[in-house]
């Protein structure tokens, strides 16, 4: 065999070899792009991760931005419910790779937890009975108070701050907080401003209304609402961000907040605040 045969085959043997090598890496990275995002969410917080009524489908406005995110990223997506302490328990053991469901950027979560960029920015307010604020009038008048929610929020925390009583429920949906408050079982909700606004809106002849004088803030406030991480998770933060700019520059972010709370809450609101809470 010529010096000229024997050189062929050795380039044409390369060749075959890298060939090889190159299918081996596709298929590693395509089997690793086929893995699903699994997202923690509660599918009980409307209107941001619920189930919709008539097609049961879950949805909602957190649920939405995963979704276009997954999108994003060509990965499948998958969601798995949990109460609010069993979403951060999920992510934080590789259960899930995020969690969604109106989480703030709170500081107190960022010793076991790293965020998205924000897609959300509000305020927080309290839900009382409309016959008579359920005697709320001021905050000192929180004292002795009942205030319903759920175990471990900033919420709850700023409730027993102000000397209410904690009346805690498990993942419940909005309609049992409502029915509560009115029936006089609890006396107030903190939460979310929007969240509560479209609570109140989704249920006529409720008997509840928002204490429009004691809008307020905190240091949770400040940072916007975001998804949630395992600490060090750093490529799916950034892959993540990235899909997140991309949604935000071609309106799709806007498009979601204004279908799910008919106003563009990717901007931070301006409304007269009474008070700022640093929560302990």
């Amino acid at each position: 065999m010529s010096k000229r045969w024997k050189s062929s085959f050795v380039v044409l043997g390369a060749l075959m070899l890298l060939s090889i090598v190159l299918v081996g890496c596709g298929k590693k990275d395509a089997s690793a792009n086929e893995k699903p995002l699994v997202v923690a969410t509660s599918g009980t917080l409307y209107p941001t991760s619920y189930h919709d009524k008539k097609t049961k489908k879950l949805t909602g406005q957190g649920i939405e931005i995963a979704r276009a995110v997954a999108k994003k990223l060509h990965r499948k997506i998958e969601f798995k419910e949990y109460n609010v302490d069993g979403q951060l328990t999920a992510v934080k053991t590789g259960k899930a790779d995020f969690a969604a469901n109106d989480f703030n950027v709170a500081p107190n979560r960022m010793k076991g937890f790293i965020f998205s960029t924000p897609f959300k920015y509000s305020f927080s307010s309290m839900v009382v009975r409309k016959s008579d604020n359920s005697g709320i009038n001021s905050w000192s008048d929180l004292k002795g108070k009942k205030a319903a929610g759920e175990a471990g929020t900033v919420y709850q925390r700023l409730a027993e701050q102000q000397g209410a009583t904690l009346v805690n429920y498990d993942n419940v949906s909005n309609d049992v907080y409502l029915k509560d408050v009115k029936k006089g079982k609890t006396d107030v909700i903190l939460n979310d401003y929007y969240l509560q606004k479209l609570a109140l809106e989704a249920i006529p002849n409720n008997g509840l209304t928002i204490n429009k004088k004691l809008y307020y803030t905190t240091k949770d406030d400040e940072g916007g609402v975001a998804f949630v991480m395992k600490k060090g998770n750093s490529k799916l933060q950034k892959d993540i961000n990235k899909a997140l700019k991309e949604l935000k520059d071609d309106g799709t972010l806007k498009k979601i907040s204004e279908k799910f709370y008919n106003a563009d809450v990717t901007k931070k609101p301006t409304v007269k605040i009474t008070k700022h809470f640093d929560i302990e």
